[in-house]
């Protein structure tokens, strides 16, 4: 099959604009492309990663990738799927965080000559002087029209401000940038951005008298209709250091019943004849399908060393029965020395050495996991924020484990 058959059969293809020619440049390795990524934080989260996929998928194919930090645009801030404003960053916040994503988007993509590229929107929206853009662009959008999006639509009763107004142009503003320095000729993304993407093929219309085209994803949902990518009102982060790889997997083993062959087609790249044969499974195979869910989800973000170690600490636990009633050891701050804990006293007050001298020994003699992770630095420190919530899962040997959190 073509690659646009592919996504059709995954389940990927939520709308375009001119499907054929869509079909037809993409399937030909004709596309050069872009996905946008604002950044709002220091790391991207599960709800990136279905467009990350389809970047990679893309370029396998012939394509040519851009990916888009959102250095000016997150100046501004995007009001899809927000109920109130974006909290402001400063700029400094901001290039930080463009740093931090560029080497999650790396593990996804091929940089290099003829390969894709990583640009960054601050580079025309900083400098732009407001007169001559309103003369130059302004006339090219109707306020009537623009007030009909879903994105602003949404907003309106608990008010939408100046400043996200110009989100849209702002996003417009990009794809006519990328069509003009790069020959960008399609934009892609989550189905939730049909109307700022609209607008940038409008401009480049209206503008250049020229063509381009838009190519959006569905947005994967659960059973009670929240984007993947979020647990207990938290993000789902592709950092380690803000999710564990082995809190990741879980998160996908844990998936409902009737999301698991949705999430295989769409975030694995597992055949799609594979994932249909997988349809048929039944009773106890339903959770190998999650296993193995979790497991291709959990190699393309964090490597198959740690995709293979959590699916060994999740088989492990379920074995020994813990994966449903893990003891627990619950720190308060009073645990805390300035400000840290080492790891040989959360062995220590977790019960699972008898002392700090053991708990060097076992660290040292390879026997000491966190989050499916081997620890090697007996000086190694944690801070409050890293156990909080759900906290993180210490292991001693092979069959004794405790997850250890602040109260």
């Amino acid at each position: 099959m073509t690659l646009y058959e592919e996504l059709l059969a995954r389940g990927l293809v939520a709308q375009t604009t001119g499907e054929e020619e869509v079909a037809d440049l993409i399937s030909r390795g004709r596309a050069t492309f872009y996905i946008g990524y604002d950044p709002t934080a220091d790391s991207l989260t599960a709800g990136h990663y279905m467009t990350l996929c389809l970047m990679k998928r893309l370029q396998s194919a012939g394509n040519r990738p851009i990916a888009l930090a959102g250095g000016g645009t997150g100046m501004v801030g995007d009001p899809s799927d927000r109920q109130d404003m974006r909290r402001m960053m400063t700029i400094e916040t901001i290039d930080n965080n463009v740093e931090k994503i560029k080497e999650q988007i790396s593990r996804f993509i091929e940089f290099g000559d003829g390969g894709g590229m990583l640009v960054n929107n601050a580079d025309w929206l900083r400098g732009l002087n407001y007169l001559d853009f309103l003369r130059d662009f302004g006339a090219h959008f109707s306020v009537n029209r623009m007030l009909t999006a879903d994105c602003y639509k949404t907003r309106m009763e608990k008010g939408l401000t100046f400043l996200e107004f110009n989100y849209m142009i702002m996003q417009a503003y990009d794809f006519y940038e990328l069509f003009l320095r790069y020959g960008c000729n399609m934009q892609c993304g989550g189905d939730d951005q049909w109307s700022n993407m609209l607008a940038g093929t409008e401009l480049i219309r209206r503008k250049l008298q020229k063509d381009a085209h838009v190519l959006t994803i569905t947005l994967l949902t659960d059973k009670n209709g929240v984007k993947m990518g979020k647990t207990a009102g938290n993000a789902l982060w592709l950092d380690a250091n803000k999710t564990s790889p082995y809190d990741f997997f879980q998160y996908w083993r844990n998936v409902d019943d009737a999301d698991v062959i949705k999430c295989l087609n769409m975030l694995t790249f597992l055949p799609v004849e594979q994932v249909r044969d997988m349809q048929l499974w039944q009773d106890s195979r339903i959770n190998e399908a999650k296993e193995t869910l979790a497991f291709e989800v959990t190699k393309q973000v964090h490597g198959e060393e740690a995709a293979a170690m959590a699916l060994d600490t999740a088989r492990t636990l379920f074995r020994s029965g813990g994966a449903a009633e893990m003891p627990e050891t619950i720190l308060t701050e009073a645990d805390f020395l300035e400000g840290t804990i080492d790891i040989p006293a959360i062995l220590h007050k977790s019960g699972l050495v008898p002392s700090r001298s053991e708990a060097r020994r076992a660290i040292q003699q390879g026997g000491v996991e966190v989050d499916g992770e081997k620890i090697t630095d007996i000086a190694k420190k944690y801070a409050p924020d890293e156990l909080s919530g759900e906290g993180i899962v210490v292991r001693r040997g092979k069959k004794n484990y405790k997850r250890v959190k602040l109260a």
